[in-house]
């Protein structure tokens, strides 16, 4: 199939990058040569959307300290990059509005790249468009996406799609939206259970031709918190994240039992507005 016929996509994975890892890096790699090698697909970019300090998950440092070390990591992957616009907003934003505003700004930029075109200019377009995109931004859209628009869909390890199945956690209105209407890439090792558990939950075996496991066979255990860990008792964390990342993190002495502590005993985020609005 020429590259022309293949949908082109993007990648995105969402999480704390607290710190980054070299795992994340491979989850991209990983993923990457999964889809091009389907046949039916060819990569196009990743992208890494840190959360914001409002997410309240413990022993999260702040947001500006993630982010950095996420441009440090991939300041030489010629197709990953950071996008900061997660982590710059002051309340926690669901994974679903996160794709949706990747998904708009593709969209945005391909239409932009058509006004540029004169014979593709008409008037009254831009106008025309912008009602388009306010009217997506306040539907949730299963359809397929417009032709021509790289499609993106969520990277993520096994831990975040067992995730689904934690009450108040997540909405299962944003899971339909984001299996459904994006599509998930996860990166499982053999043998685990995540085929088990799509066939255990309706609305994951509903979508489950949008789900693609990928399985790791070179294993790797790296988890930032055995990095965490490490670094609170004085351990080496070399090999385990980019050099210049352990080089940060050792500059500003991120990483602390006090560190460790912080937002102790805070109700993570979605729990207390997912439970709030249950009860409402």
């Amino acid at each position: 199939m020429e590259n022309s016929e293949k949908t082109e996509v993007v990648l995105v994975a969402c999480g704390s990058f607290n710190p980054i890892t070299n795992m994340h890096l491979r989850l991209f790699e990983l993923a990457k040569d999964y889809m091009n090698g389907t046949g039916k697909y060819r990569v196009v970019r990743g992208i890494i959307s840190p959360v914001g300090d409002a997410y309240k998950k413990k022993g999260l440092i702040p947001a500006h300290h993630r982010v950095i070390m996420a441009e440090l990591a991939t300041k030489n992957s010629k197709w990953v990059e950071v996008d900061t616009w997660e982590s710059l907003q002051n309340e926690w934003i669901e994974t679903a509005k996160v794709l949706r505003h990747h998904q708009e700004k593709l969209e945005a930029s391909v239409c932009d790249n058509q006004q540029d075109s004169p014979t593709l200019q008409k008037p009254g377009r831009k106008r025309k468009w912008a009602e388009q995109r306010q009217d997506f931004s306040q539907k949730i859209s299963l359809e397929p996406k417009t032709k021509g628009i790289p499609e993106v869909k969520l990277l993520c390890g096994a831990d975040l799609l067992e995730s689904f199945g934690v009450p108040n956690l997540w909405k299962s209105e944003d899971i339909a939206q984001i299996v459904g209407g994006y599509g998930l890439i996860c990166v499982t090792r053999a043998g685990n259970d995540a085929q088990k558990f799509i066939y255990e939950s309706d609305v994951l075996w509903k979508h489950r031709s949008n789900i693609h496991l990928v399985n790791e066979w070179i294993t790797n255990d790296i988890s930032s918190t055995k990095i965490r860990r490490a670094l609170r008792r004085g351990q080496s964390i070399r090999y385990l994240v980019p050099d210049v990342v352990q080089e940060y993190i050792e500059k500003h002495d991120l990483y602390s039992s006090e560190s460790e502590a912080r937002n102790a005993g805070v109700i993570l985020a979605p729990l207390q507005k997912n439970t709030a609005e249950a009860k409402s």
